[in-house]
Parts: C-alpha cells; sequence; structure tokens
C-alpha cells in the first residue's frame, strides 16, 4: 500500500502549513501529494511552488475540473509541471458537478462521459506530439469553425516538447459508467467514499473498461488511489462523532438535492433511506439534525480508524480489495509521520 498526501482546495485562507506537510511527506516515505480545485485556488500552481522544495514524490491533481480549462490548456499546465518536476507529474482530472460547471464555469453540464473521452483523447494527442493537433469534435473540435470563428484556425503542435509523451492521467469517477471509462482510458482511478465491502462491485465495473478494444492498462498496471481518512486513536467513538458532519454535508449539502453524486454513492452502499433523511435535515437548515442521523457504520465504510493493530487490519481490508494507494489528509508533520509509520511500516 502506497500513501498519497491530499492537500485539497484552500479555504478561505491557503494552508498556513501546506509546505511542511509536502516536505513531511517526502521524507516520511510517502508516494505522492495531490492539490485539488473546487471554485476558489486552482489545484496545480500549490504543487509547482510547494513541490519545488521536493525530490521524489509524484505531485498529482486530484482533481482539476475539465470545465475549467480547454483540453489543450489542460495539457500545457501538465507538460510544463511535468518538466518542473522532472517528470513527477500525475494529472489527475474530474467532470464536477452542473452547479459548478454551469454555474461557476459558464459551461454545459451534458454528456459528461463523451465529453471526459474527447477530452483525454486530445491531451493524449498534445503530449504525444506526433503531429499538429486536431479533433472532429463535438464537444472541443480543433480548429474551431463554428459561429463567429475566422476560418484561420491552424492546427498545431505544442511549441515545447514534452519530457514524457505519456503523463499519466487518472480520473475521478463514482458511478459505474465513469468507473469503467476511467478503467478503459486512464492509468489510474480516483475513488471517493471507496468502501472495501463493494470490491466485488466495483471489480466488475473495472473489468468492463479493461475488457474493452483499446484499453490502455490491465488491473495489473492500473492505480486505484481511495480517498481515506485514517486516524490511529483509542477513542474510535469520539472521532466517528466529529466526522458525521463533514459526511452529512457531503450527503445532504453538496450538488443539487436532485442530482448529488456524493449520495448517490452512498444509496450504492444501500443507505437510501439516510440519504434521504439528512438531504431533507440538511437543506432545511437543522445540520446538527442531520449529522446525527448519520450512522457510525456509514462513516466507517469510508475511512479507517481504530487503534495501531486495528488500523493495520484496516488498511490490509482495503489493499486486499485492490486499492494501490490510500490518499489522507493530515493535520501537520507529526501526524505525516504517525500514518507513515502506521500504513508503511
Amino acid at each position: 500500500m502506497e500513501l498519497g498526501l491530499q492537500l485539497g482546495y484552500w479555504g478561505a485562507q491557503p494552508p498556513a502549513n501546506g509546505p511542511e506537510l509536502v516536505t513531511a511527506a517526502e521524507a516520511a516515505g510517502f508516494d505522492a501529494v495531490f492539490a485539488a480545485e473546487s471554485w476558489g485556488s486552482d489545484a496545480f500552481t500549490p504543487l509547482s511552488w510547494w513541490g519545488s522544495a521536493t525530490e521524489r514524490v509524484r505531485l498529482g491533481t486530484s482533481v482539476v475540473q475539465i470545465s475549467g480549462r480547454t483540453p489543450t490548456n489542460c495539457a500545457m499546465h501538465a507538460l510544463t509541471l511535468d518538466h518542473l518536476s522532472g517528470g513527477r507529474h500525475i494529472l489527475g482530472l474530474g467532470v464536477s458537478g452542473p452547479q459548478v460547471v454551469e454555474g461557476w464555469y459558464g459551461q454545459p453540464f451534458a454528456k459528461p462521459l463523451a465529453r471526459t473521452r474527447e477530452y483525454v483523447s486530445i491531451i493524449r494527442d498534445v503530449l504525444a506530439r506526433k503531429e499538429p493537433v486536431t479533433s472532429a469534435g463535438p464537444h472541443y473540435p480543433l480548429p474551431y469553425s463554428g459561429e463567429g470563428a475566422t476560418g484561420l484556425g491552424k492546427p498545431l503542435k505544442p511549441i515545447t516538447h514534452p519530457l514524457r509523451s505519456d503523463i499519466p492521467i487518472w480520473l475521478g469517477a463514482e458511478g459505474p459508467k465513469n468507473v469503467a471509462l476511467t478503467a478503459e482510458i486512464a492509468d489510474g482511478w480516483l475513488a471517493i467514499y471507496y468502501s472495501p465491502r463493494l470490491a466485488p462491485m466495483y471489480n466488475e465495473w473495472l473489468d468492463e473498461g479493461f475488457a474493452r478494444p483499446g484499453a490502455r492498462r490491465t488491473r495489473e498496471d492500473f492505480e486505484i488511489a481511495a480517498t481515506c481518512q485514517v486516524v490511529v486513536t483509542d477513542d474510535k467513538a469520539a472521532t466517528i462523532a466529529g466526522m458525521k458532519p463533514v459526511t452529512a454535508l457531503y450527503v445532504g449539502g453538496m450538488g443539487a438535492p436532485e442530482l448529488n453524486f456524493h449520495a448517490q454513492v452512498y444509496r450504492r452502499m444501500g443507505y437510501g433511506e439516510v440519504v434521504d433523511e439528512v438531504t431533507e435535515l440538511f437543506r432545511s437548515g437543522r445540520k446538527d439534525e442531520a449529522a446525527a442521523a448519520i450512522p457510525d457504520e456509514m462513516v466507517t465504510e469510508t475511512m479507517i480508524v481504530g487503534n495501531h493493530d486495528e488500523v493495520r487490519a484496516g488498511v490490509k481490508r482495503w489493499e486486499d480489495a485492490g486499492v494501490t494507494m490510500l490518499l489522507v489528509s493530515c493535520r501537520d508533520a507529526e501526524h505525516v509521520q504517525s500514518l507513515a509509520h502506521v500504513v508503511l511500516g
């Protein structure tokens, strides 16, 4: 099992200890450091700035939103960071949701799978740098020839030769069709709210993608990085209680009531009635009641909590389920070191 440090996206202010966490993660043997974005900070800049003090860890985005950049622009970011890091970049992509895509980026959310397939294909063509990049579309036509076009658009190759012509692309995916697409066209899966109990279901989705003609990877060389809170403690009850407000937020308050991808994940786990109750409570402003309605097992499904031995057993359970990397959030350097000691040995 490998460890990845999840820096996430910034709140109202940048985290004060970002450089400390990144340096500690490399020293402790973490395999990678990831940064995210939502509608505030971006994912690439922290990796470039804080990652400049590292020499070994991979630097990944988990995730950048495909509606925020054209595929060629995203490829420019990726090839630049890959050069600056000496070939350590992982490009993690995701579609986000309609509230962000249409409300923040002003782009249509429709056909997320088709858009993802086309987006990834163009990025790979840019990085391969074999010929000027063209695309028939329909989502990202190159050159553009639609309404308002001058007719002067010219197919281009990147001026800068990529350090690697095949930078790893990982996709954030939650539903069956997205996960199957990930196994088909990507090099890794960024899984959120992963439950080892549902590994047989995930494996069916993955195997569908691996079996498609032209699939890039097999299960043997495909990476699965799952977001997972790992807490070493003798007071499991307090830790679980502290996580319930966060679970309630994502289940009941994220996205639109009629389309919340996180809520759909928990429905697949069998918590449909709880999701309905939490959503109703949360959106009526009764957030404390929403958190109280979350059962303990709904929290522990997607995290590893307990004493040293229990955590080690939990990590083994996730590894046996197919996860190759745990993406963990840490408070400080001491937390980084303690997780490395327990998980990596």
